[in-house]
């Protein structure tokens, strides 16, 4: 049974986290949020110390350390804002602590730098929540696509709406989130560099605050990729109704299917990174870097021409 303690304990992705670790048999230590709507620790880790101060859970940790080897802290799990994974996977590896860490590890790609050279003088391992590789339908779809004999046509589309709430919180603020590529799109673009291979070109052709869109050609695909933020982007079905959200990925015109079993990934990336074979720094590295660049290029179009281009793009989906 491993020690495990986590930061940003009263976010939306947490009891994911909780769940996986009471799952693969472990148990959780301490937990610290700034807010304290967590009554979500009843259900799995009642018994678990908890802070809203960082410096007080800091010196817990440290307390933790230095006492009874029982109570040393073997992993922590990291799922609070964006901005603040590499102030909390440096805490970790202070304390001797593995890392399972959301995305993305850091915003900016030469933090992963720092970040490689600590964990080497650690000894301990920064693992990345890349549950897309782990889905069963991608897996299969990656063992097909081995030795390609042309590249294929890739179109991804994800419309997930934001409300009002969002441009107010640290997700909406681009220096604490890495914007709309990096917040929601990065598991995506993870998923095409591991599929298709390295990026060759890459084309930014709209980069708003609630959508962007634009191409890539991967070793082994050319890809046309559209996110949006915006409810009226989301296409209505047969009875002309919207749903929620919507996700769709194509292959020369073939949809692929994994609208399903999402339900057990955060589990599976437990137990790949407590066997060891968790997903680290280099896995992370492409698609960070990518859509570091992503957010510093220009639009090829200008962002004048928004309801045009998010049309167009639209119609690739049709």
């Amino acid at each position: 049974m491993k020690n495990f303690a986590i930061a940003g304990v009263g976010g939306y992705i947490a009891p994911k986290h909780l769940l996986a670790i009471k799952e693969t048999g472990n148990q959780l230590l301490v937990a610290i949020d700034p807010h304290d709507s967590v009554g979500i620790l009843d259900r799995y880790f009642p018994k678990a110390s908890f802070f809203t101060e960082f410096e007080r859970f800091d010196r817990h940790m440290e307390m933790l350390r230095r006492g009874n080897p029982e109570n040393k802290i073997d992993y922590m799990t990291i799922c609070s804002p964006n901005y603040l994974h590499d102030a909390h996977i440096r805490l970790a590896l202070r304390i001797g602590a593995n890392v399972i860490c959301e995305k993305p590890l850091v915003i900016n790609p030469w933090n992963l730098d720092a970040l490689q050279r600590l964990e080497e003088e650690s000894g301990c391992k920064i693992n990345s929540v890349l549950q897309l590789r782990l889905h069963p339908s991608i897996i299969e779809l990656k063992n097909k696509l081995k030795n390609p004999d042309h590249k294929v046509n890739v179109v991804l589309t994800y419309i997930t709406p934001r409300g009002k709430w969002y441009d107010y919180s640290w997700k909406g603020i681009n220096e604490k989130s890495g914007g709309i590529t990096t917040n929601i799109g990065i598991h995506f673009f993870d998923l095409l560099i591991w599929l298709f291979g390295k990026v060759q070109v890459n084309e930014v052709h709209l980069h708003e605050k609630k959508k962007a869109g634009g191409f890539l050609e991967l070793e082994n695909a050319y890809v046309q990729w559209f996110l949006s933020m915006d409810s009226n982007d989301l296409p209505p079905d047969e009875m002309g109704k919207r749903h929620p959200s919507f996700r769709s990925i194509t292959i020369d015109g073939e949809e692929v299917q994994f609208s399903s079993g999402f339900s057990e990934l955060h589990t599976s990336v437990y137990r790949e990174a407590l066997a060891g074979n968790g997903f680290g720094i280099c896995d992370s590295r492409p698609s960070i870097e990518l859509v570091y660049q992503i957010r510093k290029s220009p639009s090829l179009y200008g962002n004048g021409n928004t309801h045009y281009l998010t049309m167009k793009y639209l119609k690739r989906t049709a």
